[in-house]
């Protein structure tokens, strides 16, 4: 996997996003169980390097006295039974499927830049947590092989984690830091 730096990343990040009502951010893995760390960025820790974050739900008034909002409050049992262990295609897909709403591909219509161009933003946005990192979903859209995700499916399942009627997201685990990214759509 190609090394990245942050202004490559904090652009794929930026431009993906840019129409999602959406979460992302990173947190230091600080335990062997990183479902902590998961509660600990969802509760916005600070990323530790710095680098871009984008929290739409961040001066919603429904935060007030809710740090973790939009997402629920959980023990991390309850989150950990919720997210799946998926495959690295996988998680690129799904990193282009959060895009918009529908957790679908359909959405990269809405670019300019061509699927290669949107798949490259996505290696790089996965380069950061390195070759040894795990991903881990709360969607259910099970392809014919464990681990896999198939996007052809028109519909899917998810195990929501968050306040809104639909949320989808990744969490990507390193052996340094564990990495949310989630879409809400009410």
């Amino acid at each position: 996997m190609p090394s990245v730096d942050q202004s490559s990343w904090d652009a794929a990040v930026r431009h993906l996003y840019a129409d999602a009502y959406a979460y992302i951010a990173t947190g230091p893995r600080r335990h062997e169980d990183w479902t902590l760390d998961v509660l600990a960025v969802m509760a916005r820790i600070p990323d530790p390097r710095g680098w871009a974050v984008v929290d739409d739900a961040a001066e919603d008034p429904e935060r007030q006295g809710f740090p973790t909002y939009p997402f629920s409050c959980h023990p991390a049992e309850y989150v950990a039974q919720r997210l799946k262990k998926i495959d690295r295609d996988s998680a690129e897909n799904l990193l282009l499927a959060i895009t918009e709403g529908g957790c679908t591909l359909s959405n990269l219509q809405y670019f300019a830049e061509s699927p290669d161009e949107l798949r490259a933003m996505a290696r790089t946005i996965l380069a950061r947590y390195g070759d040894e990192a795990t991903y881990h979903t709360n969607v259910s859209k099970h392809g014919s092989a464990p681990g896999t995700l198939d996007f052809t499916l028109e519909t899917f399942g998810y195990n929501p984690l968050g306040v809104y009627m639909e949320d989808c997201g990744l969490v990507i685990v390193s052996n340094t830091e564990v990495g949310l990214f989630w879409n809400f759509t009410d």
